[in-house]
């Protein structure tokens, strides 16, 4: 247990300072997530008539946790696997006593640790412009959401960790990402809340893994109605089901790999 601990340390303190290297990338990065504050400008305007059940400030609250939810839960295993196997540097990986996917989970866990400066300016910043969306969520709330971003970055890490696999057949692995990319960016809730959906549309939506993903989190913060065991239900089920996809893949793909004289 002491030598995984050290061993964990070492890898997010290497990674931290790796990332610590690309600060004003992250800024712009973390500018480049803020597609829901620009989208909540248009429901805010929509709101006006009381046509959806939610007022301007339910949208302008809502759009601020999707953004906090977005900055924490961005995902690009896929783009750095897919260029280590396409490139062959997967094979000094694999001759180490570690499963190449850790340096991946440390590096993101690194880079929430250098982006949250940044997210906490951005949404002082948003408070600034817009004071009278300002809300202390309860602290039950608070925690419930802590907790469930991250399941979300470890369903979103394996979803998309199990798409990368696929790069051990083809060479663009992120195209696929980009196609499933589409169906995230319609059914999470990132464009907008679930409760503007049509009913069947968002109950079809809701037994997908993409609400669960944006929505969901977004929704207890600001105090949304959620059903909470069945999210973390179907959040449980989708994760189960691809983990033993992303382990089947992994076996098979190592073969592929070492097929192509790796």
């Amino acid at each position: 247990m002491h030598d995984l601990f050290v061993k964990a340390r070492t890898l997010l303190a290497v990674q931290y300072a790796y990332m610590l290297e690309y600060r004003a990338e992250l800024l712009l990065w973390a500018l480049s997530g803020s597609l829901p504050i620009i989208l909540m400008g248009v429901w805010i305007q929509a709101a006006q008539g009381g046509r959806f059940g939610l007022g301007p400030l339910d949208f302008a609250r809502y759009f601020l946790a999707v953004f906090v939810v977005r900055q924490l839960t961005v995902v690009w295993v896929i783009w750095e696997f897919e260029r280590e196997v396409v490139e062959g540097k997967l094979s000094p990986l694999l001759l180490q006593p570690i499963d190449p996917v850790w340096r991946h989970v440390a590096g993101h866990i690194s880079e929430r640790f250098a982006r949250m400066p940044f997210i906490v300016i951005l949404v002082g910043l948003f408070f600034l412009l817009y004071p009278q969306a300002f809300w202390l969520p309860r602290w039950t709330d608070a925690l419930l959401f802590v907790g469930l971003v991250v399941l979300v970055f470890a369903l979103r890490f394996l979803i998309q960790y199990t798409l990368a696999l696929l790069a051990f057949w083809t060479e663009r692995a992120s195209a696929i990402e980009e196609l499933w990319f589409l169906c995230y960016l319609f059914l999470s809730g990132l464009i907008a809340p679930l409760e503007v959906f049509p009913p069947l549309v968002r109950e079809v939506a809701l037994w997908t893994p993409f609400p669960y993903l944006v929505h969901f989190p977004a929704g207890i913060l600001v105090g949304l109605p959620v059903d909470l065991p069945r999210g973390l239900l179907v959040m449980a089920v989708w994760g189960g089901l691809f983990f033993v996809l992303n382990r089947w893949l992994w076996r098979r793909g190592l073969k592929q790999y070492s097929g192509m004289g790796a």
